[in-house]
């Protein structure tokens, strides 16, 4: 006790003039926190329908008044915010480049190539299973979910009504490859922010997914392989399917050689070559390809991966679908990803997001539960903060400790917050997605939620491999692709 009082007045200050130390949050804390943003945040998506960025500004806010009041200094809260963007960092700068990428491969005419391509496989006797895979490729190609399913998909729609086939298992086919796409390409923003908040690069996340998601895809396609021969016998109006074709012939030369690009970045994928020179490599193929086959110049590949690529093509359903890309167009979801990890950052360094965690890994011994945490967290989010980033950024930086304290490498929790997060928004009525399908789609959440197998399937897929030891990923058998571990 004297070696203290000596220390203080060696300082120069008196007893009740020595700030006391910083605590970490209590359950208490952090619950009103997480509490008050999920309010925000539910009424001002649903209510006010608006983006989810203020609202999560504002949760920056509540975690950084919790701070406050809990004794850490702003300075620390600063450095926690600055810390939690720097954790994404690569995440942000690969969410650019590809945003250059989806404007140069449209200009270029590489996902003209392969909507074109796609939709040449429809046949009335696989019908379901073929606006599946088209729809699986088209957002691959592009990146969105939304995308597909309001062009592509609302043009299958029509043919699945002209062939007697019932609007929900149609709906419930377009949305499964839609979000097979939306979780798998490397060009969307969810496959690119799951990484981002779990602490690993693109590449390694989307190589960590292909198990789980091929399971669900394949049973998915049997599935809907054995309604398409149920209606095989329907006729088809394909007049929607070829005003596409034509629309595309009539304003890109569609040529094989155009799939090159995409080959090119899977190759780079498969030879384990760093995410941002492989998607580079992407973009220097398609801007040599493009002044070959589309006569553009320099100024127009420049312009189309700052500003993206304005399609007018005089096809509505085109011109929605191939107005897309360019660096401007990604700063929404770079802009959100800096304030999550805002969010973020104060919330791990005061201990928020660690005092919830810690009550949930109370009950949690395995790695099957953890995934299974995840994923109902992921669930939860998407019901509670009803939009699909957020599912995304909240869960995994929650869990961001536990698996590495665990000893998991972060692509585990990667993949497992696409299977729960991204997957799970279109099946919720009052979700931004659910609400977005049932509106472009025609067909209530409700009635197409049965048939939105692969949506269904994946967590399930994910929880049962992860069971049997296929899904469980420890970060000592990899960690030279480990991107954050403090």
């Amino acid at each position: 006790m004297n070696n203290e009082k000596d220390a203080k007045k060696s300082n120069g200050m008196k007893p009740e003039e020595v700030k006391a130390s910083p605590r970490k949050a209590t359950l208490l804390e952090a619950l009103l926190t997480f509490g008050l943003l999920i309010l925000i945040m539910s009424v001002s998506i649903i209510k006010y329908e608006v983006d989810p960025h203020v609202p999560m500004f504002v949760g920056v806010i509540l975690a950084a008044l919790m701070a406050l009041k809990i004794g850490y200094e702003w300075h620390v809260i600063e450095n926690a915010m600055v810390k939690g963007i720097t954790q994404a960092l690569q995440s942000i700068i690969i969410l650019a480049i590809i945003g250059i990428l989806v404007g140069v491969w449209i200009l270029s005419g590489v996902v003209p190539s392969m909507i074109y391509y796609g939709l040449k496989i429809l046949n009335p006797s696989i019908f379901l299973v073929a606006t599946v895979i088209i729809a699986s490729i088209t957002s691959l190609a592009t990146g969105t979910s939304w995308g597909t399913a309001g062009t592509m998909g609302i043009a299958l729609m029509g043919i699945a009504q002209g062939m007697g086939i019932p609007a929900p298992i149609t709906a419930g086919a377009v949305i499964s490859g839609a979000y097979f796409g939306d979780k798998m390409s490397p060009l969307s923003d969810t496959t690119n922010l799951a990484p981002a908040m779990a602490g690993t690069d693109v590449f390694t996340h989307v190589k960590a997914m292909v198990k789980p998601t091929a399971i669900a895809y394949i049973l998915s396609l049997i599935i809907f392989g054995v309604f398409s021969a149920k209606f095989a016998k329907g006729g088809a109006d394909t007049t929607a399917v070829v005003a596409l074709q034509e629309g595309l012939k009539a304003n890109f030369h569609i040529n094989p050689i155009l799939l090159l690009p995409p080959v090119i970045v899977i190759v780079s994928i498969a030879f384990k070559m760093p995410a941002i020179p492989g998607i580079v490599l992407g973009i220097i193929s398609a801007a040599l390809l493009g002044p070959i086959f589309q006569g553009a110049n320099l100024g127009d590949i420049m312009s189309a991966g700052m500003g993206g690529y304005v399609s007018e093509t005089g096809v509505e359903a085109l011109d929605d679908l191939l107005t897309a890309g360019g660096l401007e167009n990604m700063m929404y979801s770079i802009s959100l990803t800096i304030l999550a990890m805002m969010f973020g950052g104060i919330a791990e360094e005061t201990g928020q997001l660690e005092a919830i965690v810690g009550v949930i890994l109370k009950r949690v011994k395995s790695a099957t539960g953890l995934v299974a945490s995840t994923i109902i967290t992921c669930f939860l989010s998407n019901a509670t903060m009803p939009e699909q980033y957020i599912s995304v950024v909240i869960p995994g930086r929650m869990y961001a400790p536990a698996y590495r304290d665990r000893g998991y490498h972060p692509k585990m929790l990667s993949s497992t917050l696409e299977a729960g997060g991204t997957i799970s928004g279109a099946l919720i009525p009052w979700n931004t997605c659910g609400v977005y399908m049932t509106t472009v789609l025609g067909v209530s959440t409700i009635h197409y939620l049965p048939y939105a197998y692969f949506n269904l399937l994946m967590p399930v897929a994910a929880i049962i491999l992860t069971a049997i030891g296929q899904n469980t990923f420890l970060a000592k058998d990899d960690p030279d692709t480990i991107i954050h571990t403090d």
